[in-house]
């Protein structure tokens, strides 16, 4: 065992910050629950530790839960769609990594788990995700392994029929968004139908705080109608940035220079299926803030 607690801490750092994130949606929360298992790892007793990953991981999983539970109450109130807060990150050296990101942190992905239960969230995330063997589950659960079978079990059946089935490629999924952000830049209503799907859906996050849809605007035409309808107010004040959002390809909105929305996207290389608008203005401002800008201010839905 490393008798340096700090460096374990840190160097387990990240694989907690990615547990508390999965559980949590929001990077601001992931990193209240890291910063609370800290604190219980600089009073614990480091020798009688059997291992210290187990003990961290079993105390942020522990954590997250009781945070999940609260957050989930308060998100019955929350006014409209609730979507998770995207994370801004550089693109990844190889294709490989990308991919292996992309399917487990992706805005989707994130979206699909309020499905379940804290505790299955949880096991699954820990089993599927991070590859905890079912005794590691069990112990940061504080069930026995049996029952954690099940809880995993129920969960990928609970998921099954919205996860994706293939992987799309890097550098397809780079084509396809390059070309709507091209055709919503010059308002090109035919160009972005034929990159929709005809079933395409676009769920919006306003929080109450900006106008946003209560639910999913469903078709090819209706999405690109409100995205030709942002260029006729404001033409070339639009400005459509691709940047890496939860590992995948994602756009950037600007207005007038202020970050108005991230948009976040699930394709099948050829079309778009769905897409995912965060334009509450509390989930954007860690993005503005690395990015060096101001929020933009519009009345406009996405």
């Amino acid at each position: 065992m490393n008798n340096d607690p700090i460096s374990t801490f840190n160097r387990l750092r990240p694989r907690l910050q990615g547990i508390a994130y999965r559980m949590l949606g929001s990077p601001a929360e992931a990193e209240d629950v890291v910063q609370d298992a800290w604190l219980r790892w600089h009073k614990a007793p480091h020798d009688a530790l059997d291992s210290s990953e187990a003990w961290l991981v079993t105390v942020t999983t522990r954590l997250a839960i009781d945070r999940l539970r609260s957050a989930k109450q308060q998100r019955e109130h929350y006014v409209g769609t609730w979507l998770p807060e995207p994370e801004l990150s550089g693109s990844p050296p190889t294709p490989e990594q990308m991919l292996e990101r992309a399917d487990d942190v992706s805005v989707a992905f994130l979206a699909l788990l309020e499905r379940l239960a804290p505790e299955a969230r949880a096991a699954f995330l820990l089993r599927e995700v991070f590859d905890a063997d079912y005794g590691e589950v069990a112990q940061a659960l504080g069930k026995t392994e049996s029952a954690c079978r099940q809880i995993v079990h129920r969960a990928k059946a609970q998921l099954q029929d919205d996860r994706p089935r293939h992987s799309v490629p890097r550098d397809a999924q780079l084509r396809l968004l390059r070309g709507f952000a091209d055709a919503a830049s010059s308002g090109q209503l035919g160009a972005l139908r034929a990159l929709l799907a005809e079933d395409a859906q676009l769920i919006g996050d306003g929080g109450g705080k900006v106008p946003s849809f209560g639910v999913p605007i469903m078709g090819d035409r209706r999405i690109g109608q409100l995205f030709c309808a942002m260029h006729r107010r404001f033409g070339d004040a639009v400005r459509y940035e691709v940047v890496v959002l939860n590992g995948q390809w994602g756009l950037l909105r600007f207005i007038h220079g202020g970050l108005e929305s991230a948009q976040s996207f699930v394709t099948d290389g050829e079309r778009i299926q769905r897409v995912h608008v965060q334009r509450n203005p509390d989930k954007l401002a860690r993005i503005a803030a690395a990015l060096g800008r101001e929020l933009a201010v519009t009345h406009t839905r996405p």
